[in-house]
C-alpha cells in the first residue's frame, strides 16, 4: 500500500486527477449496481434516476475527487500520516474511525437540521422522501465538501492503519447503499438482535426521511438514542 502511495506521487498532475476520478467512479458505479441487485434480490422495484439526479450524482464524484485530491496531498506533504503494518492494530483503528466519524457526522447532520442551512443545501437530499440507491450521490455540493472536511481532520488528527481505513471506506459504501434502499432487506428477526437493533438499517434511515426530526446517525442509532433523538 505504502509503494503504491509512493508511485502515485510520482505521476503528473493531470494522471492523478484522472485516477482519482476512475477510483470514484467506480466505487459510485459499485454502489448503484449493488443497491440494484439488492432490490431486486428482495423482489422490489425503484423508479429510474432522473436527468437531474444523475446530473447531481456527476458533480458528487466531482467534488469527492477534489476531497481525494486534498487527502493524497495532505499525505504527501506530512499532514496525513498512515501506519502501514498489517497488524492488530486494524480492527481498533476500524472501530475508531467508524465510531468517530458516525458521531460527527452526527453532530452535523443534526446542526444542519436545526440551522439557517437546512433549506438552502440540505433540504435539497430530503425532497426524495422515499430514498433510492443513486440518492446517496445526491447532495448539496456544499454537503458533499462539509462530509470531506470532517474525514480529512479525523485523518489528520490521528495517525491511523491504512488497511483500517480501506476497510472503514468500504463499510461506509454499503452502510450509504443500505441506507437509501428505500427498503428494509434485514428480516425483522435479525434487526431484533441486541448488537444489530444499534445499527443503522435501511429501515432507521428511512424513517429520517419520513420524519425529519429523528434518525440523525448514520451507522448506529447510539448517539440518537443518547440524545433523544430516536423513533423506532
Amino acid at each position: 500500500m505504502h509503494h503504491m502511495l509512493e508511485f502515485l506521487a510520482t505521476l503528473s498532475e493531470t494522471r492523478l486527477w484522472l485516477i482519482f476520478l476512475a477510483e470514484n467512479l467506480t466505487v459510485t458505479a459499485i454502489a448503484l449496481f449493488a443497491g440494484w441487485l439488492t432490490l431486486k434480490l428482495c423482489i422490489k422495484s425503484a423508479a429510474w434516476p432522473s436527468r437531474a439526479e444523475f446530473g447531481i450524482c456527476i458533480i458528487t464524484n466531482l467534488v469527492n475527487t477534489i476531497i481525494t485530491y486534498l487527502g493524497f496531498r495532505l499525505w504527501d506533504y506530512g499532514f496525513i500520516i498512515f501506519r502501514f503494518d498489517f497488524s492488530w492494530t486494524i480492527l481498533p483503528h476500524f472501530l475508531l474511525l467508524f465510531i468517530g466519524m458516525d458521531f460527527l457526522m452526527y453532530v452535523f447532520h443534526y446542526f444542519i437540521h436545526h440551522s439557517v442551512f437546512y433549506k438552502p443545501i440540505h433540504r435539497f437530499h430530503h425532497q426524495y422522501e422515499h430514498p433510492t440507491p443513486i440518492d446517496l450521490f445526491v447532495l448539496h455540493p456544499l454537503e458533499t465538501v462539509s462530509f470531506g472536511a470532517l474525514w480529512l481532520i479525523l485523518l489528520i488528527v490521528y495517525s491511523f492503519n491504512i488497511y483500517a481505513v480501506a476497510v472503514y471506506l468500504t463499510v461506509n459504501v454499503a452502510f450509504g447503499i443500505a441506507g437509501h434502499l428505500g427498503t428494509e432487506p434485514l428480516p425483522a428477526k435479525y434487526r431484533s438482535n441486541a448488537l444489530l437493533k444499534f445499527i443503522g438499517t435501511s429501515s432507521f434511515h428511512h424513517d429520517h426521511h419520513a420524519d425529519i426530526n429523528y434518525n440523525f446517525g448514520f451507522y448506529t442509532s447510539i448517539w440518537d438514542r443518547l440524545f433523544g433523538t430516536f423513533k423506532p
